[in-house]
């Protein structure tokens, strides 16, 4: 086995998902073997298959939970466009997993990485919540396709690689350890585990465990659970543990269920998180892509004007540039993938198809697609290679047809994986120089902020900017690449849109 794949620490603490091959395998599966690289990257493909279930399982609730983001009931008034339309749920959910199924196939394919694809959770809400109430849905779509050009643009002519490059490894290093704390804190606030404590409340603190600083919901407690249940799993490297662990936890949900019968409250206030877990009554209905093609592409242009539309467009921009490159980093260095700087080979190759995601996306109206940091549950499994995203992505249109079917697994039997593999990327950490400050405290910044703001990008755009702060204070601003002061300067910029658009509007 590689070194490179030695230092990747889910290699050596998972699931035991070391495989010793002597000659590689003839035939068919030898031409597998050797496109997608499954001997070389020491894998196999029994470690591809459950990686790929895991990492579907463990996303699968974007399907669910993206239509009550940005789709809507018609006379409802919710998630309405500036002319009262509304997407309907249904096919949102449709589309939703057409892309993340066609978009994670491609991207296994083609980069041949295990990074599944799906509608990014960020550029949803931002649609919703900010562009949608100003133009209509085919135009906020727009916005998301020319977004997409641009990001493959940047890609193409290698500038998005060479940002990439640019990051120094003790960065990237906090990228990764970042994103497991933010995945452990989208697991424990997804279980009701952690909630956040109402403005009413009258207190200062934001977020509180469960309700009343207490597991009050059985939801909750089947979660932790399922925590342990995928720890002992893991520290026993049992083989497939992950996957084992979210059926054992979705059977106990079932039963409990029957007997309970709980409703699905949200956050679990006093029942399940989203998806109630019992068997579903209906299946197999065919998907509703009315959607599909339904975009403006340069409609809000026209409505909103070129300088409000465009200002949308470099936040959709900047987002997605550095959500696709922070999670990638954190996911290449886990499986083991990336060399000694922490850089991935055929990056750019990568980086071109995750931009498609956004066309694609948003040409289909289930908005920007975007690599998941859920994949890193897969690759917890032992997935080293694009075979588990084929995996994924075949699961995702198979889901098509039988949504009800896979929502059988709650919110709360997926989430203690987020959380076993959150604690395995933190480990990452070991790679930085506490000792300088003037490297802690970027690096720290970028970990805290990830979960804190909810996002991947501000935590990368933090972290960039008291980096070349610090070290100019230092005397090392010769260190500094070129484009660390760009970037730095276009996320001033970004965290301070608001001041900027109230000075245009006065």
């Amino acid at each position: 086995m590689s070194e490179e794949l030695h230092s990747g620490e889910l290699d050596k603490t998972a699931t035991s998902t070391e495989v010793t091959h002597t000659d590689p395998p003839q035939g068919v599966r030898g031409r597998v073997d050797r496109y997608f690289k499954i001997t070389e990257r020491s894998s196999s493909v029994g470690q591809e298959v459950r990686g790929g279930l895991v990492t579907f399982f463990t996303m699968a609730y974007i399907v669910v939970l993206n239509p009550i983001i940005i789709g809507g009931v018609a006379g409802s008034g919710r998630n309405a466009d500036v002319l009262g339309n509304v997407l309907p749920i249904a096919a949102v959910a449709a589309v939703t997993a057409l892309v993340a199924g066609i978009m994670s196939i491609l991207f296994g394919a083609i980069a041949n990485y295990p990074f599944a694809i799906a509608t990014g959770l960020g550029i949803n809400s931002l649609l919703a919540v900010s562009i949608a109430p100003q133009v209509t849905w085919p135009e906020a779509m727009g916005l998301v396709v020319i977004d997409g050009i641009i990001i493959v643009l940047l890609a193409v002519t290698g500038l998005r690689t060479r940002v990439f490059t640019a990051i120094p490894t003790e960065l990237k290093a906090s990228i990764a350890a970042g994103i497991g704390c933010f995945i452990a804190f989208i697991g424990l606030v997804d279980a009701g585990f952690v909630t956040r404590v109402p403005d009413a409340a009258g207190t200062t603190v934001p977020v509180g465990l469960g309700n009343g600083n207490s597991i009050t919901t059985l939801p909750t407690l089947i979660f932790v659970l399922g925590v342990l249940i995928m720890g002992v799993l893991v520290v026993r490297k049992v083989r497939g543990g992950l996957l084992i662990g979210i059926v054992v936890t979705t059977v106990i949900a079932v039963i409990v269920q029957a007997f309970a019968d709980l409703p699905a409250s949200g956050n679990g206030k006093s029942g399940w998180s989203l998806n109630i877990p019992e068997w579903p009554k209906a299946v197999g209905d065919l998907p509703d892509l009315s959607l599909v093609g339904d975009v403006d592409l340069f409609g809000a242009f026209v409505r909103i004007g070129v300088l409000s539309a465009s200002v949308f467009v470099f936040t959709l921009v900047l987002s997605n540039f550095f959500d696709a490159m922070g999670t990638m980093t954190g996911l290449g260095r886990e499986a083991g993938l990336a060399d000694s700087d922490g850089n991935l080979p055929n990056i750019g190759r990568a980086l071109a198809v995750e931009g498609a995601g956004a066309i694609v996306g948003g040409a289909a109206s289930s908005s920007s697609n975007t690599v998941f940091v859920e994949s890193a549950s897969g690759i917890a499994e032992g997935a080293r290679t694009g075979l588990a995203n084929i995996v994924t992505g075949v699961l995702f249109l198979v889901a098509m047809f039988f949504t009800p079917l896979y929502s059988i697994v709650p919110l709360e039997a997926a989430a203690p994986a987020l959380v076993v593999v959150g604690a395995l990327m933190i480990a990452q950490i070991r790679h930085i120089d506490l000792t300088r400050f003037e490297v802690a405290l970027p690096c720290f910044l970028t970990i805290v902020v990830m979960p804190f703001t909810y996002s991947i990008a501000n935590g990368i755009g933090v972290g960039f900017i008291s980096w070349v702060v610090l070290a100019t204070a230092r005397g090392k601003i010769r260190t500094v690449h070129p484009l660390l002061w760009v970037v730095a300067v276009l996320f001033v910029l970004y965290f301070a849109k608001g001041p900027i658009e109230s000075l245009i509007d006065g």
